[in-house]
């Protein structure tokens, strides 16, 4: 089931970033429980998980960003998709990607986006089948 993160979640989604593009979870510091804490009292912010068998197997993050043009309507990110390998083809991102869109949807945002750094065309092709294009807008980075 997709759910919003809660603060006992946080080592176990540590550990599902490593299979995103993180080398190493990092050490526990005040700076890191800050973060945190910043993150779960930040009505925009939302830290999506799929929960299986009692843990994680997949996350994303979805931003809500307040705006002052297109009517005053936000808008949406979504960020930081991954699905543990052992996990992964089974639904769960499409799951959490599927929230986020609800979110963006109940927030009242104009546009949903989601920028990948992957050029692999299953991950292109995955985005594609949830939904998402890359036709409408250009990406910088």
């Amino acid at each position: 089931m997709v759910r919003e993160a809660q603060r006992e979640d946080l080592q176990e989604l540590l550990q599902l970033y490593l299979y995103l593009h993180e080398t190493a979870v990092p050490e526990q510091s005040e700076q890191l429980h800050a973060v945190w804490a910043h993150i779960l009292s930040d009505p925009m912010h939302h830290v999506l998980v799929y929960e299986e068998e009692g843990r994680l197997v997949s996350t994303c993050v979805c931003l809500i960003v307040p705006n002052l043009t297109r009517s005053l309507r936000p808008y949406a990110l979504i960020e930081n998709v991954v699905t543990h390998p052992d996990c992964r083809g089974r639904g769960f991102a499409s799951a959490c990607l599927a929230y986020a869109r609800e979110l963006a949807r109940q927030a009242g945002c104009y546009k949903l986006m989601l920028m990948t750094g992957s050029r692999q065309e299953a991950t292109l092709d995955f985005y594609r089948r949830a939904g998402f294009n890359s036709t409408d807008k250009t990406g910088f980075v």
